[in-house]
């Protein structure tokens, strides 16, 4: 059985202010989606499903989704703020979802089958899909043999302002044993920072190893979102901007012994755009890769 893509998508619109301004990365108006894509179908993957809103579901397809129709598969999930919650009322002032553990936990009826996880706007690298894919088809796993590519912490900051970061910490045999979510994590001379809620300054030396949301997983993922999302639901669901991020579910899950997460290292480059100042960097980094001849200049001509 093939794995399966499930693309993070759902804050495009709110982040770009509408679809409209998403900018391009690749000579031919290509976008990072794009390239995630072709990377996930050369390495095997043979479905896609894309994690949207619906206010912006006609301008997605006709804009992104429709250009795969005839390369892989492709399904949609929709991450509204009232998804998955078994009779809870969200506060009335809130406006967005719940963070990327709901965002994983829309999908659950759209993918039966093992599957790796990538925000939309974010560039992992080829070689880091083809070590995922190889991972999620061992026949060897079990239902809980999870998986994450790790990136390291200074290659993945923003020049433009703070960004959040899994920051990892993982035994000898490189499985994951903590993930923590740290906010508003920056450059520094020396390294970086972050900055806990209270304003508490706390410095890393940049050599950290940390999840940038690539992860792999078995279906049996959905069945502990689902009863982790409902605890958060009861403790925080009345906060206007609690958040529940996939690691916070996995540090519990490896801390309880319910899971293992194998760290898979990857020399590939990462860039993602967070800010619209990011794209002009991760154009120059497209053509670069396009000059190595990673990469044809016309993405799907070549398909």
């Amino acid at each position: 059985m093939k794995p399966t893509l499930l693309i993070l998508a759902a804050g495009l619109g709110a982040r770009y202010g509408g679809l409209k301004q998403i900018d391009p990365v690749g000579p031919n108006g290509e976008i990072i989606i794009d390239y995630s894509i072709y990377d996930a179908i050369n390495a095997g993957f043979g479905k896609v499903v894309f994690v949207i809103r619906h206010y912006f579901e006609s301008a997605f397809r006709e804009r992104i989704g429709s250009k795969f129709d005839n390369l892989v598969e492709t399904a949609y999930a929709y991450q509204e703020l009232d998804a998955c919650l078994d009779g809870v009322e969200p506060p009335k002032d809130r406006d967005k979802p719940w963070g990327t553990g709901h965002a994983m936990l829309v999908a659950a009826d759209v993918v039966g089958e093992p599957f790796a996880v990538v925000n939309a706007d974010d560039y992992y690298g080829p070689g880091s899909f083809k070590t995922m894919a190889r991972f999620l088809t061992d026949k060897g796993l079990s239902c809980d043999d999870y998986a994450m590519v790790g990136y390291t912490l200074s290659d993945t900051l923003s020049e433009y302002g703070p960004v959040s970061r899994g920051v990892c910490q993982c035994d000898g045999q490189m499985f994951l044993r903590r993930v923590v979510e740290r906010k508003k994590v920056e450059k520094t001379a020396t390294g970086a920072r972050y900055f806990d809620d209270d304003g508490s300054e706390h410095l890393l030396t940049g050599d950290e190893i940390v999840s940038m949301n690539l992860w792999g997983f078995q279906p049996s993922i959905f069945h502990h979102l689902k009863s982790h999302f409902s605890r958060f639901l009861k403790e925080r669901g009345s906060d206007e901007s609690s958040e529940l991020f996939i690691p916070t579910v996995i540090d519990e899950l490896v801390e309880k012994g319910k899971a293992t997460v194998k760290v898979l290292r990857t020399n590939d480059v990462w860039f993602g755009v967070t800010y619209r100042r990011d794209a002009p960097t991760a154009a120059r980094c497209i053509r670069h890769l396009i000059d190595q001849g990673l990469y044809p200049a016309n993405l799907w001509e070549q398909s």
